[in-house]
């Protein structure tokens, strides 16, 4: 379990010189209060910027410098995993990034990219889509689990429960899958070889032990032929060798074309990501006349204008998005067209190696015959240094076909391996097991809130919404109270289903405006009741409605602006 112990920050956003320093484990509920822009939701993104190098709100890194004192921004957490104390540091102006464990910094010889993975995979095992889900709730920026795309809700659920580790496992034996089959390639290659070799010396030995005149005769006919086949196979190596060059020259610009593929593939998740920030905003304008925050009514015309240029930016980014996928498509058709040359010229050499074989064999063979017809009284000695070359050759076959068998063995298991770690396998087995308990945990939450209907999540995350009356709806069906509800009762099951795991388990809960845009008075009551029986962590509120709520609060926070930096305020 992570315990959040210490927030601390200075020159971060409207934060100035002066620190600010908040306690995370201090009390059971806690709420933030303050005016509009005193800086309240500053937590949060100090919090995702220290562990993630990420604000929570859309916001570019050197924005979040404080641009009055333009440097000097540092942001500091304090948590404990069991017995072990961690420190994050993370600064702009200058760059800092800094780990330590029990008041040692942990070795920063690994790149940041890396030092972060080190952070997320084995201090936290949480990452920042997972962290978002399980500790923060918010109004702005925030993503709810049932706006995620199947695979986003998929990776979610993994991280919660603890078994993303399988989808390494399956990276790593794909790789060892695929060195074996390259392995079991060559093996195979060797063994043909040796058996072609072993057949070839097999009937010249034959051929030596035949006597007579006509077998003389024979043998010089033989020779003939292996003249004869040594130019074909001379005329064949000329014609693959041309072949190849020209394949190796059509892969010229093969890593040129991977390049771009994966360019315009980071373009798509840009452009999608874009697009869905800007149809969030179009349907905000569409769904209301107010604004949620400060309650003053949206000019209609300021509408209007807002709400047609976000279709005019939405239907570009859908057209650029269309003929971005049309262009990602091409470049997937020219990178099978390469890796298709690939196998070609890989076939080619295997018929290469197979050839100069066939061609050292001849020429040995045909030495041979020259010789015996040169030598027939040492036509017994030729024999015997045959058959003994044809018992090492037997040995050494031997040991090949041993070889292949091992690699094959080797291989069927990695085979095996991957299916058990597969979605359909070991994952989609753990999967099923929890998503029953899931959807008791969700329906829990939800009558707790007063909302009772039966909220199913099928094992690809999908939902199924039913009424008392049997009536079937998804969560775009909803009011924005009703999603407020579902986001939160999916907010307690995670947690729940995490603490079960012990996997992203911590004392730590954000809400950012709940009670403010899309809660009533019941469901703030029903919420309340809730967290009464969540004893063990520590939760945080962020909200405008000040007075009315400090009694159901065991601590208080209030944010204020003097002379444009942010502050804490006595309570």
């Amino acid at each position: 379990m992570i315990v959040f112990k210490k927030l601390r920050y200075k020159n971060f956003l409207s934060t100035g010189n002066v620190p600010i320093e908040i306690e995370l484990n201090k009390s059971q509920t806690t709420l933030i209060v303050g005016t509009n822009g005193s800086g309240k939701s500053t937590l949060l993104d100090a919090l995702c910027f220290v562990l993630f190098n990420k604000p929570f709100r859309i916001i570019k890194k050197e924005q979040m410098v404080n641009t009055i004192n333009n440097g000097d921004c540092i942001v500091e957490v304090e948590f404990d995993v069991g017995t072990n104390q961690y420190k994050i540091i993370r600064g702009i102006k200058p760059n800092l990034f800094e780990i330590y464990k029990n008041g040692d910094m942990i070795n920063q010889d690994a790149s940041n990219v890396d030092y972060q993975k080190y952070l997320e995979a084995n201090i936290m095992k949480l990452n920042y889509r997972s962290f978002i889900q399980v500790v923060l709730l918010g109004s702005s920026s925030y993503e709810p689990f049932m706006k995620m795309k199947p695979r986003y809700r998929r990776e979610v659920v993994e991280e919660i429960l603890d078994i993303r580790v399988f989808g390494l496992m399956d990276l790593i034996l794909r790789s060892q899958q695929s060195d074996l089959q390259k392995k079991l390639t060559e093996v195979r290659h060797q063994c043909d070889l040796i058996k072609t070799k072993y057949e070839t010396e097999a009937k010249y030995l034959n051929t030596l032990e035949t006597k007579g005149t006509d077998n003389q005769k024979a043998q010089q006919n033989k020779l003939e032929e292996y003249n004869k086949k040594s130019i074909e196979f001379e005329t064949k190596l000329q014609e693959l060798n041309e072949q190849i060059a020209v394949s190796q020259n059509q892969l010229s610009g093969q890593n040129k074309t991977t390049g771009k593929l994966k360019e315009l593939q980071k373009i798509e998740t840009k452009i999608e990501t874009n697009l869905s920030s800007h149809k969030k905003t179009l349907n905000f304008f569409k769904e209301n006349d107010t604004c949620p925050t400060c309650t003053q009514p949206i000019d209609e015309h300021f509408k209007g204008e807002k709400c047609k240029s976000e279709e005019n930016t939405i239907s570009k980014l859908e057209t650029g998005l269309s003929d971005l996928l049309e262009a990602i498509s091409n470049q997937e058709e020219k990178v099978t067209a390469f890796s298709k040359i690939s196998n070609k010229i890989n076939e080619m050499n295997v018929e290469i190696a197979k050839i100069n074989s066939s061609l050292e064999g001849i020429t040995t063979h045909s030495k041979q015959i020259e010789l015996e017809l040169k030598q027939a009284s040492g036509k017994d000695e030729d024999i015997e240094s045959i058959k003994k070359s044809l018992e090492d050759m037997s040995a050494e076959l031997g040991l090949a076909e041993s070889h292949l068998t091992d690699v094959q063995e080797e291989k069927s298991y990695v085979d095996i391996l991957r299916e058990i770690l597969n979605d359909k396998g070991a994952k989609a087995q753990i999967i099923r097991k929890y998503v029953p308990i899931m959807n008791t945990l969700i329906n829990k939450y939800l009558q707790q809130m007063d909302f009772f209907v039966s909220f199913h999540l099928d094992e690809e995350f999908n939902e199924t919404v039913k009424s008392r009356f049997r009536d079937t709806f998804n969560y775009n069906n909803f009011s924005e109270g009703e999603k407020m509800r579902i986001d939160l009762a999916l907010l307690f099951t995670w947690r729940d289903i995490a603490r079960m795991k012990n996997s992203t388990n911590t004392n730590l809960l954000i809400l950012d405006e709940i009670f403010d845009s899309s809660l009533d008075n019941s469901g703030t009551d029903d919420f309340f009741k809730i967290i009464k029986n969540l004893s063990k962590e520590n939760i945080f509120i962020i909200s405008h409605k000040g007075d009315i709520l400090f009694d159901k609060f065991t601590n208080i926070i209030k944010y204020e602006k003097v002379q444009n930096f942010t502050r804490l305020q006595n309570v």
